[in-house]
């Protein structure tokens, strides 16, 4: 699967919005990517999981992980692809956690997936609890990487499709600047 073929596929289900966006990060964007709109096709998250799956062919991948709430569609795909076990991290208190009775054990090689990175932090707060409870992280994945590649996570990374789109500060923020107003479509609303 190529990049143009996963955009292509986000732009006809009404998934990559334009206008004037706050993201999970809280930066300002003129893009927004609504992966539940692409994922509520299972065809889609089929197609998106075993392509992500492919780059970690061979690796010994024993788990995979997502953050939730966005993470967790692909993240099942991706494990179902690898034929291993899945679970997800969520914000307990502020802090990413294992809940739901979910654990790991020490040694164990997890990937983690999420839906799109932008500045990374909530792939690299699902690797530090995963670590945190012994687990070894050996790579991470995404449908859309927003960083242009520049988000660090601390482990390897690969995403299916690559965007170069801008992601300010509000205080930089142009279209906020004019007064528009800016719309916080995620799922993460604190």
């Amino acid at each position: 699967m190529i990049s143009a073929d996963v955009i292509q596929k986000f732009r006809e289900s009404g998934a990559l919005l334009e206008g004037h966006f706050v993201l999970t990060s809280g930066l300002h964007s003129s893009v927004y990517l609504q992966c539940a709109l692409v994922l509520q096709h299972p065809e889609n998250a089929a197609e998106f999981g075993r392509a992500i799956a492919e780059n970690f062919r061979g690796a010994a991948i024993q788990a995979v992980a997502a953050p939730a709430i966005g993470g967790i569609v692909i993240g099942h795909e991706v494990a179902r692809a690898l034929g291993v076990r899945f679970i997800w991290t969520e914000r307990e208190n502020g802090t990413m956690t294992l809940r739901r009775g979910f654990s790991v054990s020490p040694g164990e090689r997890l990937l983690v997936v999420e839906d799109v990175v932008t500045t990374g932090g909530s792939t690299r707060e699902t690797i530090e609890a995963l670590r945190a409870q012994g687990a070894d992280v050996f790579g991470a994945a995404s449908i859309i990487d927003r960083s242009s590649g520049k988000a660090e996570v601390g482990v390897p990374r690969i995403a299916l499709a690559t965007l170069d789109v801008a992601s300010v500060e509000p205080a930089v923020c142009e279209a906020c600047a004019r007064g528009e107003l800016a719309v916080k479509p995620g799922s993460r609303k604190e």
